[in-house]
């Protein structure tokens, strides 16, 4: 009898045990699935993939056909998209632009639901870059910060190569997602608002789920906000939370980094970022009722050029001290889903798909009117 008490014990103490080490795996996850994709070496000892060819199709997630031909009548501008982060990281700080799981989440999620919106009102040109790790989202290491200042030498290069091969004299819309949308407000100050020739041909410039500071797109401004409908030669930025989610808002305010004017990643400090309302068309604070909802959409999985179903009125949105703050979509396949790395990435949906399609429309109708601005 003692002997079986004593195994009992044991058992009830190993059970114990491993229900401690499985408790302790679940608080500390998050943290050991970001360890997990620490490069662990220093970016200044670290050897990035080798640079694309922007002269070559495959340096490039979407060109058209004929990029060198004369461009169809029913495309009078053209779209430079920059795609947000599709890499999840490891061994390498930025990611090769034939990363397989990487390319596949940009084919599959990234530019169905993205770049998607803006393929009525031109032709696109969305590059392949050596993007920084998702990990480098993750923590404020000078190492991570370093890697999101190399990837922006691809997207300059690959502006350049667009605008001296394909669109020297094009009005052009300039689109970043996430990441894209921190190397494309760099791109805008620093090689567009800087000459004129570019900043005259800028119909608009949309940075989708990012932070910049409002302060720098005020009306006197080199590119001011978009701060209404019918505008062009303006910027449209936000960054969303959904209502009620507290601990989302934090980690943006947290988390955000901008370009500074000596080109490093620096915190917001306090400043507000720059809030563009779909729903309105401008950086009003109104709240935008679910009724002006054009039309959200799940473009996911759907090959390239396939128009997906509209679901209309499904968000109500708010600017709110800098913050897009979105109502709970009502369809179900508007939410979260996917891994855990998935769901740190950019929504596998778009809630302002015709919103955002609408607006871009009338902006480029302004400015082809205008004459190229």
């Amino acid at each position: 009898m003692a002997l079986k008490g004593f195994k009992r014990w044991i058992f009830a103490g190993v059970v114990l045990f491993l229900a401690l080490i499985l408790s302790a795996a679940f608080f500390w996850r998050y943290d050991i699935l970001s360890n997990a994709l620490d490069p662990k070496v220093p970016f200044l000892t670290y050897h990035p993939p080798p640079a694309p060819d922007y002269g070559k199709r495959e340096s490039w997630a979407l060109l058209p056909r004929h990029p060198e031909a004369v461009p169809p009548a029913d495309r009078p501008v053209d779209v430079f998209f920059v795609h947000p982060t599709t890499f999840d990281g490891g061994r390498d700080w930025n990611g090769g632009i034939d990363q397989p799981k990487a390319a596949r989440f940009l084919s599959r999620v990234v530019l169905p639901n993205y770049a998607g919106p803006f393929d009525r009102v031109g032709r696109i040109f969305a590059p392949r870059y050596r993007q920084a790790s998702l990990y480098t989202y993750l923590t404020l290491r000078d190492d991570a910060r370093e890697a999101r200042r190399f990837a922006y030498g691809d997207v300059l290069q690959a502006f350049r190569a667009y605008r001296v091969r394909y669109g020297p004299d094009r009005p052009f819309i300039v689109v970043g997602v996430e990441q894209g949308g921190s190397l494309a407000a760099r791109l805008l100050s620093e090689e567009i608002a800087a000459k004129p020739e570019l900043k005259r041909r800028l119909v608009a410039a949309y940075l989708i789920e990012t932070p910049v500071p409002a302060d720098e797109y005020m009306p006197t401004a080199p590119l001011p906000a978009c701060d209404r409908r019918a505008r062009a030669g303006c910027v449209a930025a936000w960054i969303s939370a959904p209502e009620g989610d507290f601990q989302r808002v934090q980690e943006v305010i947290g988390r955000s980094l901008i370009w500074d004017r000596s080109d490093q990643l620096v915190n917001l400090e306090g400043r507000a970022p720059l809030c563009f309302n779909p729903l309105l068309g401008g950086t009003s604070l109104e709240r935008a009722p679910a009724r002006l909802n054009l039309g959200a959409a799940n473009a996911t999985g759907l090959d390239w050029g396939a128009r997906p179903p509209f679901l209309q009125r499904q968000v109500s949105a708010r600017c709110e001290n800098g913050i897009l703050r979105t109502s709970k979509p009502k369809s179900s396949s508007l939410r979260d889903n996917g891994s855990w790395a998935d769901r740190r990435k950019v929504d596998a949906f778009n809630l302002f798909y015709a919103d955002l399609e609408a607006d871009a429309l009338e902006r480029a109708k302004v400015a082809v009117s205008a004459g190229g601005q």
